[in-house]
């Protein structure tokens, strides 16, 4: 019983593939909206400021689609650390020993996509008041992260200095 437990561990891989293979699938999507956004705005628009506002909000939006695949990304390789193997080189700040490592990690990508979502929003923004509450929002869960990340109660396993 103990051996067949020890490697339902393993199980965790189809989690590792489908995030890896998410973010991969983002990523790329991303990169080719870029170079369509690029070929498109040289091809048909000219130089204008409707042009450049287009561009931005083309932009602004790539770069949200790029911060979600990051985002699995990071889930994908703390999962495979956690669960699987956790001599693999990473950058010091990359390195996850504990699942509160990766959901801080998470929290962090969570926010700054919540801004660059926000951002979109105000680029397109025409006066209207719901922005107002999209932003309010938005601040509420982001104050709330922010108190789960700080004053959680630490697990004993965790000697943070």
């Amino acid at each position: 019983m103990n051996r067949f437990l020890s490697s339902s561990r393993y199980l965790i891989l189809i989690a590792v593939a489908g995030t890896f293979l998410a973010a991969s699938t983002l990523l790329l999507y991303g990169g080719i909206s870029v170079f369509q956004q690029i070929i498109y705005t040289v091809m048909e628009s000219s130089v204008s400021s409707k042009g450049a506002k287009v561009l931005m909000l083309g932009f602004i939006e790539n770069a949200d689609i790029f911060l979600v695949g990051t985002a699995l990304y990071i889930m994908s390789l703390g999962l495979f650390e956690l669960f699987i193997d956790d001599s693999i080189e990473l950058p010091e700040w990359l390195v996850i020993h504990t699942l509160d490592d990766l959901k801080e990690k998470l929290i962090g990508v969570i926010v700054v996509v919540m801004a660059v979502v926000f951002l979109g929003h105000v680029v397109n923004w025409h006066g209207e008041t719901e922005i107002l509450y999209l932003g309010g929002a938005i601040g509420l869960v982001v104050v709330g992260l922010t108190y789960f990340t700080e004053h959680k109660k630490k697990a004993p396993y965790e000697k943070k200095p």
